[in-house]
């Protein structure tokens, strides 16, 4: 296993902030500062900033309902609630998987399993994810609906075509896989929709159902291994 892997699933960080932690000088390998990201690690003793790791912990992924308010974040310099928070029995260290901002609800992902939160989260993949999105400016009429389908022309370039769904006058179901920041929302308001809830209901192959706000499972292997064979297709 290569160290910026063995970082990764050791819990440290995500495998790309593992490999700056590498090239910063911060882990040593038998005694030796290691530089290679790259170096293959097998049984020799790792160090982080003088601290041996015990390696590579067993992989665990959850699914939570993030309510309103809560941050999706590891941590919060100002102290707010964060969906870590919200997985208090676990000892490992998890981070956030597919963030939503403050004021959107639904389902996030929690591991401590760096390659596995790149997978499902790096454009190159197209992990489909989809929202619920209810929105103001009266009944949402087939002309927006075809331009959300379409792509629509935000600042930061054309969105890529979206699968969509009227789910009743007001409420609109996209299924998008780029990962824009508030893309949902500025998609919605594009066509003259602002956004007053929006709720994210299926990460790839796995469905909010009624995990209750708040609430967190852990995810079977099953569905464990239909998200991977979903990012590596």
């Amino acid at each position: 296993m290569r160290l910026a892997k063995y970082l990764a699933h050791s819990g440290v960080a995500s495998r790309r902030a593992a490999a700056a932690i590498v090239r910063a000088g911060r882990v040593r390998v038998d005694g030796s500062r290691e530089l290679d990201p790259a170096r293959e690690i097998t049984m020799q003793l790792v160090e982080l900033d003088g601290a041996p790791l015990a390696g590579p912990q067993e992989v665990v992924v959850y699914a939570l309902n993030k309510p309103v308010g809560v941050l999706s974040t590891a941590r919060d310099s100002r102290r707010r609630a964060t969906v870590v928070e919200l997985v208090a029995e676990e000892e490992r260290r998890l981070y956030p998987v597919g963030r939503l901002d403050a004021q959107s609800t639904g389902l996030i992902l929690l591991t401590n399993d760096g390659e596995l939160a790149n997978l499902l989260t790096h454009p190159r993949y197209e992990v489909p994810k989809t929202y619920r999105a209810t929105v103001a400016g009266g009944p949402v009429r087939r002309a927006a609906l075809e331009t959300l389908a379409r792509g629509v022309d935000l600042d930061d370039g054309r969105t890529a075509p979206a699968k969509v769904r009227l789910v009743s006058p007001e409420v609109i179901e996209l299924e998008i896989h780029e990962g824009r920041k508030h893309q949902v929302r500025r998609m919605c308001e594009a066509v003259g929709h602002r956004v007053v809830a929006l709720e994210r209901v299926r990460f790839g192959s796995l469905e909010l159902g009624d995990l209750a706000s708040g609430a967190h499972r852990p995810l079977s292997s099953e569905e464990l291994a239909a998200l991977r064979a979903q990012a590596r297709r």
